[in-house]
């Protein structure tokens, strides 16, 4: 069999003759289908187009004649409608056996077992199918379905300059989208931003699809490639958040796919194939498009959007359209629109005007969110089509904490916002007057509030709230960013950097959390990548003891950075005493290594465990002898007691912390640790709620850790409540739990007089 670019080239070639005739765009659309039919030996070729809301059949090739013209269908009906929809593309062996099949008799195709179809796109949209059948069970060849995919862009330069297809409808923008509209999402940087929609990046229109000189067009991606490159490099050297920081990892992650030699490559092969340079760009482009959506792998979906920001900036090299938003400057307050953002691009924009981001996609773990996060700028994503709601210039009042955005918004909803921005404000400038201000209850009692952190720039927070400390440091985030392991200097570093920041306050270091639902690139297992519920499988404190090598690093790093100071150490995920002490053991090997390289050692080492497991309550008498303090993680905890998985949106809301599970489970702990010597604290969103943290508080927890945005919050709750009136109303509650625990704490809160948030 030919390879992929010599057959699209042949199919290439024969669809030039056909593109360069007078013939009218459904003679054109004919003869395609039988080209690609014929080159394929497949017995059915069919085009499908968008018209007014429907797949309409335009051309075929093997079904019946009569059916042009006739045969309709929704988007997402059937196969076709399936690819249409989702922007996909199906290879199957056997159609019927797909659930989304749908038998439409009067086209003759019952007959036909296999199946494969590619979207046609236009600006980004699928505004038709094409798609290919064969009587024999089987399924296409890599290079067929590339003959398809390089077929469908010549057929979209085609239906455009035939106006086939609709100008809005490929747009995606509805007249009727004129008034107000919200338009809900991801929170991915919480806080709250108005401005004018500004979209990123204008569409590059590729005028040529065929080349004529492939050499010549050879020579300008390679060209394109050189400039590229220097962007990049120079924008990683002008980065603003300083020396070793994540964010210099992120871009030096972002600067290995510039250069990776496999994506030039393959942009090679397609213009080998007889395309242009621009259309050779866009092909690959649709190619990672198509591998994003079938990557289960969060965070290597998260570097293919990487990817796919450099193909982007490349295709507007390559095409001298260089004009983006950031290039022609902000001229007034904006929200900026995207499908998906690169974090040296967002670095181009003055920060000055530039006040949130609306994403399509993103996600948590995405790179540009470390960004966005160290620049203050409010991020909402997963707005699913946002392209049919926004228009350039469009007010916005963004509200990224309630996942939330109102285009166009009404003057009466506009004031509204106006008045909860001007008490946010107001809120804050109070919040900040605390943040000298001990949490000491009502009846005395010292309340230690501490904050959660992740990122070296984190800790300006801690001076900032007034915080007791960092309860919990997520080591992590150093992996997650990281496109190798971490290497042992770069960890001493940023530890070494984090405890210089909080002084004589101390820092709890949670051992790295990767692995299962927070997977990176450079260790596998085959355990992993079977894992059906992640969350609960090979990560944590488990990866760590089989990756001994890993932990060994860590432990020696965490030892080196705390020379001269006390160390906290953490253990994530323990189930059982022996999982603790085998971990324990680790670090202990090490500083009796580090003890004889004559290296400054920790005044101290104190221990401790997370409890998000819930069998490690039941032998907790077995291990608190061993802890110097122990954190209850409230998020992994609640779904392994409810067996509900918090990143599955129909469970996510379902389990309420203030239920009597939770509580009572809660309750019991605390009683099997006080008296123990133990200090018991809460690490997670729910000691960060007022209601929750004032249950916390009632069941007599005394350390709280949570984001910096809740200190203030809690830090002024504490100060309003007597514990002992509080823990008595929650002791009778919990007794009897036949009321609604988070109605009732409301109601007492009233009655008491104290300002729940």
């Amino acid at each position: 069999m030919m390879s992929a670019a010599a057959s699209a080239r042949a199919i290439l070639t024969r669809l030039h003759d056909v593109m360069a005739t007078r013939m009218h765009a459904q003679g054109k659309l004919d003869a395609v289908v039988d080209i690609i039919g014929t080159s394929l030996d497949s017995e059915v070729c069919s085009v499908y187009l968008l018209r007014d809301g429907m797949l309409e059949l335009f051309a075929t090739r093997g079904l019946n004649q009569s059916a042009v013209h006739v045969t309709r269908m929704a988007l997402g009906e059937g196969l076709t409608g399936t690819i249409a929809a989702n922007n996909e593309m199906l290879n199957l062996a056997e159609a019927k056996a797909h659930p989304d099949f749908l038998y439409l008799p009067e086209t003759g195709e019952d007959k036909f077992h296999s199946y494969a179809g590619v979207p046609i796109v236009y600006r980004t949209r699928a505004v038709g199918v094409l798609c290919v059948q064969h009587v024999d069970p089987r399924r296409y060849e890599d290079v067929e379905i590339e003959a398809l995919q390089t077929t469908a862009m010549v057929l979209s330069e085609l239906i455009a300059n035939a106006e086939l297809v609709d100008e809005e409808e490929a747009r995606g923008l509805s007249e009727g989208h004129t008034g107000t509209q919200s338009l809900s999402g991801l929170t991915l940087v919480k806080g709250l931003a108005a401005g004018h929609a500004v979209f990123h990046q204008p569409r590059v229109q590729i005028e040529q699809v065929m080349a004529e000189d492939i050499e010549l067009e050879r020579q300008r991606v390679y060209r394109a490639f050189d400039k590229m490159r220097e962007q990049i490099d120079s924008m990683a050297s002008q980065a603003e958040f300083g020396v070793g920081g994540e964010h210099e990892e992120v871009l030096q992650t972002y600067k290995m796919f510039a250069y990776d030699e496999g994506w030039s490559r393959r942009i090679n092969e397609a213009i080998d194939s007889g395309l242009t340079a621009e259309a050779a760009i866009e092909r690959v482009q649709q190619h990672t498009r198509l591998r994003m959506r079938e990557i289960d792998d969060p965070l290597l979906a998260d570097r293919m959007h990487d990817l796919e920001d450099l193909a982007n900036r490349l295709l507007r090299i390559v095409s001298g359209q260089l004009g983006t938003a950031a290039s022609q400057g902000l001229r007034r307050d904006a929200i900026l629109i995207a499908r998906n953002l690169g974090p040296a691009e967002l670095l181009e924009y003055d920060r000055r005007r530039l006040k949130g981001v609306i994403l399509e996609e993103g996600s948590l773990t995405a790179h540009v969110v470390i960004v966005a996060r160290a620049m203050g700028v409010p991020v909402l994503g997963r707005a699913q089509g946002l392209r049919g709601f926004i228009r350039e210039g469009d007010e916005i009042l963004l509200d990224a904490d309630a996942a939330l955005a109102t285009i166009r918004p009404s003057t009466a909803v506009a004031e509204a916002f106006d008045d909860r921005f001007a008490k946010s404000r107001e809120r804050q400038a109070a919040y900040a007057e605390l943040r000298d201000v001990e949490p000491v209850t009502k009846c005395g009692t010292r309340i230690e509030v501490m904050m959660n952190a992740g990122l070296r720039d984190d800790m300006s927070s801690l001076a900032l709230t007034g915080a007791d400390g960092v309860g919990l440091f997520r080591t992590e985030f150093q992996f997650l960013v990281s496109a190798t392991l971490p290497q042992r200097e770069r960890q001493t570093r940023l530890y070494r950097d984090v405890l210089d920041a909080a002084g004589d306050k101390p820092v709890i270091f949670r051992t790295v959390d990767i692995g299962g639902d927070k997977p990176v690139t450079y260790l596998k297992s085959e355990e992993a990548q079977h894992d059906e519920n992640p969350a609960m499988g090979w990560r944590a404190l488990r990866l760590a003891l089989e990756r001994e090598g890993l932990m060994k690093i860590q432990a020696r790093s965490l030892i080196e950075a705390a020379g001269g100071r006390t160390l906290h150490v953490m253990f994530p995920m323990v189930s059982e005493p022996w999982e603790f002490d085998a971990a324990k053991a680790v670090f202990e090997e090490q500083l009796v290594f580090l003890k004889g390289q004559k290296k400054m050692l920790p005044e101290a080492i104190h221990y401790g465990a997370m409890l998000e497991v819930p069998a490690l309550a039941e032998v907790l008498d077995l291990l608190l002898p061993k802890l110097s303090f122990l954190s209850i993680g409230t998020n992994d905890l609640t779904q392994f007691l409810f067996a509900a998985d918090r990143a599955n949106p129909k469970l996510a809301e379902r389990y309420d912390w203030l239920s009597a599970p939770i509580m009572r489970f809660l309750q019991r702990v605390e009683r099997n640790t006080n008296g123990s010597g133990v200090s018991l604290g809460v690490c997670g969103e729910m000691g960060g709620r007022q209601l929750e943290a004032m249950a916390l508080l009632g069941i007599g927890i005394r350390r709280l850790s949570i984001t910096p945005a809740a200190i203030a919050p809690i830090k002024d709750l504490v100060r309003q409540i007597d514990l002992g009136e509080l823990e008595k109303a929650v002791t009778g509650w919990l007794a009897d739990p036949s009321n609604n625990l988070r109605e009732s704490l409301t109601a007492w809160a009233s009655d008491q007089g104290i300002d729940i948030a």
